[in-house]
């Protein structure tokens, strides 16, 4: 079993480090994976783009029946002038949201939302950057 949650894990950490490396028009700050164990890793990554926005991801993810599942996640994007553009993270604030406790801060509001992917993130945040 162990082995198996090994290979998906690694899985996981392969299609980040892919969908990190063919981000245009962006170079890797910081690019650091922790394995703490065969079951959890952690992320901590800073992209920054070439008009000068960036990404900062971090996560803490377990192997968990099969698949990983994050313990803790924070994907922070600012634009050039180090303004928040959008952050998810699953904090334990903002209790009435839908779909607590994941939610969307973007300037001047906090909305729930779906645990997002931290590959559909870097997408989202490579649109914006253009």
């Amino acid at each position: 079993m162990c082995s198996a949650l090994l290979d998906y894990l690694s899985k996981y950490l392969r299609d980040v480090e892919t969908a990190v490396r063919q981000t245009e028009d962006a170079y890797v700050e910081r690019y650091e994976e922790e394995i703490i164990s065969a079951w959890r890793v952690n992320l901590r990554i800073r992209i920054r783009f070439r008009k000068g926005h960036m990404l900062e991801l971090n996560e803490a993810v377990i192997g968990d029946a099969g698949r990983p599942r994050h313990l803790g996640y924070r994907y922070h994007f600012q634009d050039e002038q180090n303004k928040l553009v959008f952050r998810y993270d699953n904090t334990l604030h903002f209790l009435g949201l839908e779909n607590f406790p994941h939610h969307k801060h973007i300037p001047g509001k906090v909305a729930g939302v779906v645990e997002p992917s931290i590959l559909k993130v870097i997408e989202e945040a490579r649109r914006l950057a253009q």
